[in-house]
């Protein structure tokens, strides 16, 4: 199967997450920036609040898209040994690209919060939503960090997931909800119709659109006809 776009995406997703809609202390964390309109759709189905958590894939030299580890708010930072030491990369290179990456991290949080602060998740059931999970590896990062603040529980919800890394997320988190699992996997985008960049301008008006108090009127920005 694939989807249509993002707000397709999420739509599914949502409908897989009933369980968790009308429930009081469930609070949606969206991983910018191709999550939050998944996640958007996902917080409106559910009547839950939405939010950001703030994580980043530390890209290979070269290749970017292959995540040799990934950092998250609160000084975490997840890498993936085995893949860094066969491809020889240096860790004075490992720590340049962190650190890049770090100051991304802040750059995003001060433009997607604000002067808004933190959700609060200590004793709240947590659903991070991201657009597909390859290897996983922000996803990992994201729930090391939550865990710190002491959740009831995560739960990670996806459109679609690569099966190995479904598994092991079956481990790492309390629940995880994924509308797909194709064998073979390739890529999250391969997945979609229309897999183009979300920009940061998107996601903050999905964040502003899901801070209104009612949810009635807590709709798509009437100019989108598809999310990217």
């Amino acid at each position: 199967m694939r989807f249509h776009d993002r707000r397709d995406a999420g739509r599914q997703l949502a409908a897989r997450l009933g369980a968790y809609g009308d429930r009081p202390g469930v609070v949606v964390l969206a991983l910018p920036r191709g999550g939050v309109p998944v996640a958007f759709e996902v917080a409106a189905r559910l009547n839950a609040p939405l939010d950001v958590f703030l994580v980043r894939k530390l890209g290979v030299p070269g290749h970017p898209e292959l995540a040799m580890g990934a950092i998250a708010a609160g000084g975490v930072e997840v890498l993936n040994n085995d893949l860094i030491e066969d491809l020889g990369i240096p860790a004075a290179l490992v720590e340049q690209v962190a650190v890049r990456e770090r100051l991304e991290l802040e750059r995003r949080d001060r433009l997607f919060r604000g002067s808004r602060r933190p959700p609060v998740v200590r004793a709240r059931t947590v659903i991070l939503v991201d657009d597909g999970l390859a290897t996983g590896a922000t996803m990992e990062a994201a729930i090391i960090a939550l865990r710190r603040s002491e959740p009831a529980s995560i739960v990670v919800a996806v459109p679609v997931c690569a099966r190995e890394t479904c598994e092991r997320f079956w481990r790492l988190a309390d629940d995880l909800v994924s509308v797909a699992m194709p064998v073979p996997f390739t890529a999250v985008g391969e997945w979609y119709e229309d897999f183009a960049q979300t920009t940061d301008e998107e996601v903050r008006e999905l964040l502003a659109a899901a801070d209104k108090p009612a949810p009635s009127i807590r709709a798509m920005p009437a100019s989108w006809n598809t999310f990217s």
